[in-house]
């Protein structure tokens, strides 16, 4: 619990057996979590074995839906049980665990809605941390374009280690998103539009041969998709098109978004 708010961490899993035990164990260190929520996606690996056999609430889809498909599953069920603030983590280890009650904290003092940890303002970056630079480069062109057509200063949009207030997950229509990885930028766009306010924590990374990380042409498809998600929220702002999971929210919001120092993002 944290300022009375009951905190959840969700772990959309597929092929964790190698790392669950290691970032389970450290989650049980972190005194402010009240409930661990592992979604397996069809693993080969028996993740979901090992998930029940370390007491974490397992749900397993029968077949493979996609990155995006697990987080919806992810999320209805820490809504389900109660959950206040959820904490998306990759069960991979990439992130460090260490930051879930500062970022559930920014969700829990009602200041934020959405929090992303971002990979490139830490001290370390992303390619001292192991980012293949091919990734670091097309991670820093897509995020300038998508702060252009969003109108947001934000330093990253592909992070996969989030934080969501229950009053977010409960607003926006996930279930119109994308069963793939571009859910993610397409729910950062709900947020945008919906106008919940977006903040940042700076957080180091890690890549070994355990992280995981989408190949080249599945990395070019998601770019795509990153574009096209950008793209058709500008035309949504100017009145040409509004795509289904933004057009179900309603009219574009006022509200000001910002990031953790205050600052309205936008301005």
């Amino acid at each position: 619990m944290l300022d009375g708010k009951r905190i959840t961490v969700v772990l959309p899993a597929y092929e964790a057996a190698r790392t669950l035990a290691l970032v389970a164990s450290e989650l049980r260190h972190v005194s402010v979590v009240d409930d661990i929520v592992l979604v397996d996606d069809a693993s080969p690996d028996g993740t979901a074995d090992l998930s029940e056999s370390l007491g974490l609430h397992t749900v397993r889809h029968e077949t493979n839906g996609g990155y995006g498909a697990n987080q919806k599953t992810c999320y209805r069920v820490a809504l389900e049980r109660g959950a206040d603030v959820v904490v998306m983590l990759h069960p991979d280890h990439q992130y460090s665990t260490k930051l879930v009650t500062s970022m559930a904290a920014m969700i829990a003092s009602e200041e934020y809605d959405l929090v992303l940890a971002s990979r490139i303002t830490a001290q370390h970056n992303a390619i001292s941390g192991g980012m293949p630079r091919y990734k670091f480069v097309a991670n820093r062109i897509l995020t300038a374009i998508e702060n252009v057509l969003l109108e947001l200063k934000m330093s990253e949009y592909h992070s996969g280690y989030r934080a969501f207030s229950q009053r977010l997950l409960a607003t926006l229509p996930l279930e119109l998103n994308s069963n793939d990885f571009v859910f993610d930028n397409q729910i950062i766009a709900q947020a945008r539009w919906a106008g919940f306010r977006i903040g940042e924590i700076s957080c180091p990374t890690r890549y070994d041969e355990d992280s995981h990380s989408i190949g080249l042409k599945r990395a070019m498809t998601y770019g795509w998709g990153v574009l096209a998600t950008a793209g058709r929220y500008r035309l949504a702002t100017w009145g040409w098109w509004v795509p289904s999971y933004l057009a179900r929210i309603g009219p574009r919001a006022g509200t000001p978004v910002v990031v953790a120092d205050g600052t309205p993002l936008g301005e």
